[in-house]
């Protein structure tokens, strides 16, 4: 079942208001020009959903709705829903495949977030774990940079990570990290068995009590001076390598 406090959310640009209507989500009302109007995704949810409460508006009505590039297009949404790993555990059931998770241990830059969410809805992730506190949350920031993947990929809130891991482990699920220090490849594990991969903080990486209850650390090997990637970059990698080893060619 969904949680959800109901709060709202202003959501805006042409690409992230299109993927929310596209997955069948209503918004509560639409600023929208003339000009965009045309597109047939936002016409067609606005002729054919009375409750929508809906404005033809000049684009300067909506630059004083909200701050950035809006495209002639916001859109008024109750906030973001989070889900049950339970949820993400049974979509993995029903779709025959073997759980795929993500656990972002502190992450607190909205942009990773919306990149991570997107790379997860192009590999097939299940679901992605964030903590209560001290994390990013879903907001109209994470939507645009997710370029509506959002909408696609459930993300649970948890009160603590090392209990969640430890309940995941219960139900036989690997727990792999990504950590500098290691000397095990990303390339070398075995992402073909129930895996939750862990992202650790942009500036930290993951906290020692979660680096001590995964069941193996790997590294991403770095040839230059660099001495690490951005958080969604280093997700990223991992991600499709998992993809890799189960869609291989």
């Amino acid at each position: 079942m969904k949680v959800g406090d109901y709060l709202s959310e202003i959501i805006y640009g042409k690409n992230t208001v299109v993927e929310y209507l596209k997955s069948g989500k209503n918004p509560q009302e639409i600023w929208v020009t003339k000009q965009v109007l045309s597109n047939e995704v936002i016409i067609n949810s606005i002729v054919n959903n009375k409750d929508i409460v809906s404005h033809i508006v000049d684009r300067k009505v909506i630059d004083n709705i909200v701050q950035g590039n809006h495209q002639g297009v916001a859109v008024k949404i109750a906030a973001y829903d989070y889900y049950s790993i339970d949820n993400m555990l049974n979509d993995a059931k029903k779709q025959n495949e073997v759980p795929f998770l993500v656990i972002l241990d502190g992450l607190e830059d909205t942009h990773n977030l919306g990149a991570i969410l997107r790379t997860a809805d192009s590999c097939g992730v299940h679901g992605i774990i964030i903590p209560k506190n001290r994390s990013v949350s879903l907001n109209a920031t994470v939507a645009k940079m997710s370029a509506g993947a959002i909408n696609y990929v459930k993300v649970a809130k948890v009160t603590n990570i090392n209990n969640t891991i430890r309940q995941l482990k219960k139900l036989g699920i690997w727990i792999i990290g990504s950590d500098i220090k290691t000397d095990i490849d990303y390339r070398k594990m075995d992402a073909t068995v129930p895996v939750a991969i862990v992202i650790g903080s942009e500036g930290k990486g993951i906290s020692r009590l979660v680096k001590e209850n995964c069941d193996l650390l790997v590294k991403l090997p770095m040839k230059g001076q660099i001495s690490s990637l951005n958080a969604s970059v280093a997700a990223s990698v991992i991600l499709y390598e998992v993809f890799n080893q189960r869609c291989p060619l």
